[in-house]
């Protein structure tokens, strides 16, 4: 067993597909074969289950895959650790980051990267904060911004800036007739569109309520922050969204933020990493253009 044989094995567990995996890796599916084949014999035991729609791990290649996982990023490390010798002129920084800040703050931020560090190749990676976290934690990316709660022991968060959460409506909702703004409990009463479970923005929106006695039940959960503004544009209900993803939106009068007195919603933006993992050059980098 060796490093080629885990890397086409992790990229078979990966895409539970070996013609997938052969052209993710840019070889043969016969090639990607005959080595599988080659470290099951090794191993003494079958890796995957052959299937009409692709393979599935074995309950040996499930444990081989934990295994292959933290080889491969210690790997990583050793060659991203040799790169901080020349200067940042060779290596790679994979950035996991929650859906909003992917969206909407990131590629500002990796356009500044790109021209100042044109050698290191670049991966984002998006998905929800739950989701983010557990890649950082299994060395899937290298360092993560996230906008929800960070609670694993093992991962060091530091708030590098924040955000407000607006309460959205329609241009002509019925909210925005009354001259001292709405309650609270009354854009709450609304049919409210949510994020679905594991997104930070819906964690920190239900802390908030929860702490005001109030409890929300969606009418609709959405997978992205667009959804959610299309639908609420298009009236099917009220939401709060992350105020870095609805400036044009406000500007241009598809939507409309509802005061509500004595009520505004702040969370922090996190950059997050793993206490265990040295970080390299290129995250170090990364680090300076947020300012820290």
């Amino acid at each position: 067993m060796n490093l080629h044989h885990l890397t086409l094995f992790d990229a078979v567990a990966t895409e539970k597909h070996i013609s997938r995996a052969a052209g993710k890796l840019r070889i043969s599916q016969p090639a990607v074969s005959k080595q599988l084949q080659t470290l099951e014999l090794a191993l003494g035991t079958p890796l995957f289950d052959r299937t009409p729609k692709g393979v599935r791990l074995t309950d040996a290649g499930e444990l081989l895959a934990g295994y292959a996982r933290r080889i491969l990023s210690l790997a990583d490390e050793a060659e991203y650790a040799v790169a901080q010798l020349r200067g940042l002129r060779r290596g790679r920084l994979t950035i996991g980051a929650s859906t909003t800040l992917g969206a909407y703050f990131l590629p500002e931020i990796l356009a500044k990267y790109r021209s100042a560090y044109p050698d290191i190749d670049l991966d984002l990676k998006i998905a929800n904060t739950e989701d983010i976290q557990r890649q950082l934690q299994i060395g899937q990316v290298d360092i993560a911004v996230t906008e929800g709660f960070v609670r694993q022991p093992e991962l060091a968060v530091r708030q590098f800036m924040s955000d407000e959460l607006v309460p959205v409506v329609q241009p002509n909702h019925p909210l925005l007739s009354k001259p001292s703004g709405a309650s609270l409990r009354a854009f709450c009463a609304e049919p409210m569109l949510a994020r679905e479970l594991g997104s930070g923005t819906r964690e920190v929106i239900e802390d908030a309520l929860k702490k005001r006695g109030i409890s929300v039940k969606p009418l609709m959960t959405l997978g992205s922050t667009e959804a959610i503004k299309r639908s609420v544009a298009a009236g099917v209900g009220v939401a709060f969204v992350s105020g870095l993803s609805v400036r044009q939106e406000l500007t241009d009068g598809r939507l409309a933020q509802v005061p509500i007195a004595g009520f505004k919603l702040e969370r922090a933006l996190h950059v997050v990493q793993a206490k265990d993992r040295v970080a390299s050059a290129a995250v170090t980098a990364f680090l300076g253009l947020l300012g820290k």
